[in-house]
């Protein structure tokens, strides 16, 4: 008797239990959500229904397919006619955007997305130095897939203790210290493509180099002799496994806000934790080598002193060096070497602004190697590298979570929404930058950034406002130095080989790299 009554009341806790755990699961997968958009909605903020667990992903899925379907085929050999990747790209935003307004909400998976263009909510939301605005927790959570887009930035204290181990200020001396870093992998480039060219056994002194594993290797150089110093062989091999990781997470960036799907051991999956795992234990190693053989002057070595003056613990301490190595990556190499890729092709199909770059980086250096002095002269350089970054931005989107219930733009934002700029759209939209916003015309940058487009701070290839990437100041260094020697040694032109098709993977690349003739002066 006892027996079957404890059965019983087993069996009924099992029961509550079981009903409460589905509760809980249909509060937070349908109900929260739900109430989310009620709340917007009921702000006049719209947007396009969402599917219950999926959100808008599939609908986001059809308009890509559709949209490549009906793209017209890649141009070979010649200059793009023109630069509206944004429609390629993200159908779906200029779609939804068309629909809904320049401010809507959509959804990934059960990720509430508040999506605005408009110039002032936009000015709100990247100025605002509150902890309680970070980096979305789903980027959090995927942390080793390298889907956040505010380079070296965090949220919550940690965010606070990032700023504080790595001053912009402190950063900006490291990079003026790394400025023959910068010239010495360069000269290594621009030796190895006159080798090239004298291998090709032409009378014209003329080759055809895809670029693209070019600019990757400079970029690599710089960043593992930057981040790692003696260790660099062992950062090169860091990043290569990185750049493997990337590859590897943006198969599955629009699984990211379907409930579980990281936990799942699918391929991609199982890919990026093995990558993962791996970084990690790379990076320590490398940590614990340094530790034991001394001081050396690099990035790691502030990292290092950083964070062991701060008030983390050990394991705060490895998760933030590992974290920041993985953002200098993206931020000091990835992007590096693809907008470098990007800033030589549209040189290559401009001639008569490669012309006038070449003239200002001879009167400039006078036959010597540009220092850090030299390069802050070139203005028209500056210039266009400004409009490369603007076409083909190393960020394609600003994200943020509110993590309490905020107010932007007039909007009450209800904690856990996060809210989204779609930097590509705001670099080429006419109304900002006037009728020829999807053309290459560096001259809009003659009186610098606030004399370009109407609303200046919406110019933000790396980010604005307090949260801005603090690798920039790097990435422009070697832009600029890349560029200059290059130009001054070489005359490019795209090759018939050369097929224009921009492609997304977390940044956006060349889908088919980028072929130049390369003709030694």
């Amino acid at each position: 008797m006892e027996f079957e009554l404890l059965m019983k009341v087993i069996g009924s806790f099992t029961l509550i239990t079981i009903v409460g755990f589905f509760l809980h699961l249909y509060n937070v997968l349908i109900i929260k959500p739900e109430k989310l958009r009620s709340i917007l909605r009921k702000q006049g903020v719209a947007g396009p229904p969402p599917l219950p667990l999926l959100g808008n992903i599939l609908e986001i899925k059809k308009s890509k397919t559709a949209a490549a379907a009906a793209a017209s085929p890649p141009l070979h050999g010649g200059p793009p006619a023109n630069h509206s990747c944004a429609k390629t790209l993200f159908p779906f935003f200029e779609d939804w955007q068309n629909k809904y307004g320049e401010v809507f909400v959509f959804s990934l998976g059960t990720t509430q997305i508040l999506h605005t263009t408009n110039p002032d909510m936009v000015r709100e939301i990247t100025t605002c130095t509150s902890l309680d605005l970070g980096k979305p927790s789903y980027q959090a959570r995927e942390r080793g897939s390298l889907l956040g887009q505010g380079i070296l930035t965090s949220n919550g204290p940690y965010w606070s203790h990032q700023r504080k181990i790595i001053a912009p200020e402190l950063y900006m001396t490291k990079v003026k210290g790394m400025m023959n870093i910068v010239t010495e992998s360069t000269l290594t480039l621009v030796n190895s493509w006159k080798s090239i060219i004298s291998e090709a056994n032409n009378n014209g002194g003329i080759a055809d180099i895809k670029i693209d594993q070019h600019m990757r290797s400079f970029s690599g150089d710089v960043i593992s002799k930057a981040c790692f110093g003696s260790n660099y062989s062992k950062g090169e091999e860091i990043f290569y496994k990185l750049r493997a990781l990337q590859e590897a997470a943006s198969k599955k960036v629009l699984a990211t806000g379907i409930p579980g799907m990281r936990h799942v051991p699918t391929k991609s999956n199982r890919e990026v934790w093995a990558l993962e795992k791996e970084i990690k234990g790379l990076i320590l190693n490398v940590v614990k080598e340094r530790k034991e053989a001394g001081f050396e002057k690099d990035l790691l070595q502030m990292l290092l002193e950083g964070a062991e003056s701060s008030d983390l613990s050990q394991e705060a301490i490895n998760r933030f060096i590992v974290d920041n190595c993985k953002n200098i990556y993206l931020a000091g190499y990835e992007t590096t070497a693809v907008s470098a890729t990007w800033c030589l092709m549209l040189l290559a199909s401009n001639p008569g602004w490669q012309e006038r770059v070449r003239a200002e980086v001879l009167e400039v250096c006078n036959g010597q190697v540009p220092d850090y002095d030299m390069v802050r002269k070139m203005k028209l350089l500056t210039m266009v590298i400004n409009e490369s970054l603007r076409l083909y931005p190393p960020v394609t989107v600003v994200s943020r979570e509110a993590f309490k219930d905020m107010k932007f733009g007039g909007i009450d934002v209800p904690k856990g929404v996060n809210l989204w700029t779609f930097v590509l759209s705001l670099h080429t939209n006419p109304e900002i930058w006037g009728p020829d916003a999807y053309d290459f015309n560096p001259d809009r940058f003659a009186n610098g950034i606030t004399g370009a487009c109407k609303f200046p701070h919406l110019y933000m290839p790396f980010g604005v406002g307090p949260r801005v990437c603090l690798g920039q100041n790097l990435a422009l260094v070697e832009l600029k130095v890349l560029t200059a020697l290059i130009v001054s040694n070489f005359s490019l032109a795209l090759s018939p080989a050369y097929v224009h098709s921009p492609a997304l993977s977390l940044v956006i690349e060349p889908e088919f790299g980028v072929d130049l003739y390369v003709k030694k002066l």
